[in-house]
């Protein structure tokens, strides 16, 4: 299907230069979104652009341009991924927004350096291993998600504060201005929005809230028409005058937490909406933190990535490390995915037992990446037959090659909907930035009169560990960060970008980065057919999962010989990515067909 939207931002040259006067933050809600009549001629998506003076992808097209708008006025990288964010913040609001938290990695091309921030959701102080648990007995999955019991302390706006603070040359309220502008005008509903709007309806309908914004007058959104979030204008006007302290310590910061801990649900409703125990401290004690990123080599490149309490730089570095070896470019399709499934499974395997919180865990970063450890477990991949799983982790602090059989865990559920951007900047500068508030739909809970739901994120900690006798590094814990796939990665040469791309789709996010890099790297794909490329992912399961046009192609029984076991999953990530040209132009690229497909632009085409 086709995914278009309406460019809000970008239908005439004033929008480009004017800005949208504030609208006051006393004003209040009296009328629900509206839906305006069916656009005749939406603007298709452009999975790739080739220019000068900065590129932006992400899923969205009203997305993109508010970043692209923000380069136009001569901002940068962050500035444009800040704004960008926030766009998605309402385009994409059961996947991304205030109400969640995410990771950045940024290049900054004056100092050829790469920074990171970790914007994780907390868990409240008054959380301990038995969060999810009642009697001994883990909850169920559903109900543990739609609960206040779910919710971490949104991380997204302190980070957006702090990389505008530190890398940025824009103020918040600068850059929040596009988004507040398409919230107050609106979007235009494409099939995917109204696809998820129904999948969440039954929750949505259970708190006033949500049903007010997602199903105006009570209905679906109709494709084609226009949705608007005032609410949300209002809150992204508030916290640019103000400051995103007013989430943390001002008034909004007690709306986030009344919510929370009473959850207000519809009268009648029969559904079990568990409460949280989330506190102002909780908020006023949130940080950003920013530890150094993950690194490896790989064919004489550089790979950058995002450190604990994120799995996705040091699993995607490992599985680098036992790729490198393999002469991918030269091997026969079969060879090639057996032993990308392979490093895949190896990798998950030692991210199960080693990988959480470093607050909270000695996470061995060093050992992970390294090429000995790689070494030690490249071992095990026999070309005539498949490993079975799961597979027991190895030990980084003492590599022994092919090592005997250990205790094994399998891999815990991480919920699949998060969205990623990639910006680049006329000096250079990028930013691979990867956003979430955990499911598609986050809790279902709406902040009344905020226009944003609450994420769920601290169903990605494990509810009890998978294997009792194998340590489980992700266990809920007080103001512990839940562990996160998210892989926002950035390559250099010699201190100079090379490319950078993420991507959404909770756990498979490392797989969908890993085969996105082996595919340009090593099989010599385009950016954009690398991300297009059909996808397997095997995370340390028994079967490892196939989109169609791999589940449809002989090479499936060609591995199934070797002994693999697959599955079918009709859609799996949603990549983007920016690559310098060697003549100094940016190419953006995005999804050709996943999620209705993606957005790239570029300030000047060429």
């Amino acid at each position: 299907m086709t995914r278009a939207r309406r460019l809000t931002i970008l239908g005439a040259a004033a929008a480009l230069t004017g800005s949208l006067a504030a609208v006051p933050a006393a004003a209040q809600s009296t009328a629900p979104p509206s839906v305006a009549t069916p656009q005749k001629t939406p603007v298709q998506k452009t999975p790739v652009a080739v220019g000068y003076g900065g590129a932006v992808a992400s899923v969205d097209p009203d997305a993109s341009a508010a970043g692209i708008e923000v380069l136009k006025k001569g901002g940068n990288a962050v500035d444009a991924a800040v704004a960008t964010a926030a766009a998605l913040g309402v385009t994409e609001p059961y996947s991304a927004g205030i109400g969640g938290g995410g990771y950045l990695v940024y290049y900054d091309a004056k100092a050829r350096t790469i920074r990171t921030l970790d914007g994780r959701e907390t868990a409240p102080r008054s959380a301990g291993k038995d969060l999810f648990l009642d009697h001994g007995k883990a909850i169920p999955f559903d109900e543990a998600v739609t609960s206040g019991l779910s919710v971490g302390t949104p991380g997204t706006p302190a980070t957006w504060d702090t990389a505008l603070k530190r890398w940025g040359s824009r103020s918040l309220g600068q850059v929040l201005r596009p988004a507040e502008r398409i919230a107050s005008r609106g979007f235009t509903v494409d099939e995917t929005f109204r696809k998820q709007t129904a999948d969440n309806e039954a929750r949505f309908r259970d708190f006033p809230a949500s049903a007010r914004l997602f199903l105006p007058g009570g209905k679906l959104p109709v494709v084609g028409s226009t949705m608007k979030n005032p609410d949300l204008a209002r809150t992204y006007e508030e916290l640019g005058r103000k400051g995103v302290g007013e989430l943390y310590t001002g008034r909004l910061s007690r709306e986030v937490v009344h919510t929370v801990n009473k959850p207000p649900v519809r009268a009648g409703s029969t559904r079990t909406v568990r409460p949280g125990d989330l506190t102002a401290r909780d908020l006023r004690s949130y940080e950003v933190r920013n530890h150094a990123p993950t690194h490896t080599t790989y064919r004489g490149l550089d790979v950058y990535g995002i450190g604990p309490s994120a799995s996705g730089g040091t699993s995607v570095a490992e599985a680098l490390n036992i790729l490198e070896k393999s002469r991918l470019g030269e091997l026969s399709e079969k060879r090639f995915l057996h032993r990308y499934i392979e490093a895949s499974r190896i990798a998950f395997a030692d991210r199960g037992r080693w990988v959480g919180d470093p607050a909270f865990e000695d996470v061995p970063v060093k050992g992970l990446t390294s090429k000995r450890f790689a070494a030690s477990r490249e071992c095990l991949i026999n070309d005539g037959k498949a490993l079975a799983s799961p597979l027991a982790a190895g030990d980084p602090s003492h590599p022994a090659r092919c090592a005997g059989a250990r205790p094994a865990a399998p891999t815990t559920y991480e919920g699949e909907n998060t969205t990623h951007l990639t910006a680049a900047d006329k000096w250079g500068n990028i930013v691979s930035y990867t956003l979430t508030i955990e499911q598609t739909g986050g809790s279902g809970i709406t902040v009344p009169g905020r226009g944003f739901l609450l994420n769920n994120e601290l169903t990605d900690f494990s509810f009890a560990p998978a294997n009792p006798a194998v340590h489980d590094p992700n266990l809920p814990g007080p103001g512990k960060r839940p562990r996160s796939s998210i892989s926002p990665t950035i390559v250099l040469r010699h201190g100079e970008p090379v490319l950078a791309l993420g991507s959404p789709g909770g756990a498979t996010i490392i797989t969908t980065v890993l085969q996105t890099l082996v595919n340009h790297l090593d099989r010599g794909l385009p950016l954009v057919d690398a991300i297009a490329a059909p996808r397997a992912s095997q995370r340390n399961a028994a079967a490892t999962e196939l989109e169609p046009g791999l589940w449809n192609s002989p090479v499936r029984r060609q591995l199934e010989a070797l002994g693999h076991v697959f599955k079918p999953n009709p859609e799996i990530g949603a990549a983007t990515g920016v690559q310098r040209l060697p003549d100094g132009r940016w190419l953006a690229a995005a999804e050709k067909v996943r999620r209705g497909g993606g957005s790239a632009m570029v300030v000047h085409r060429s």
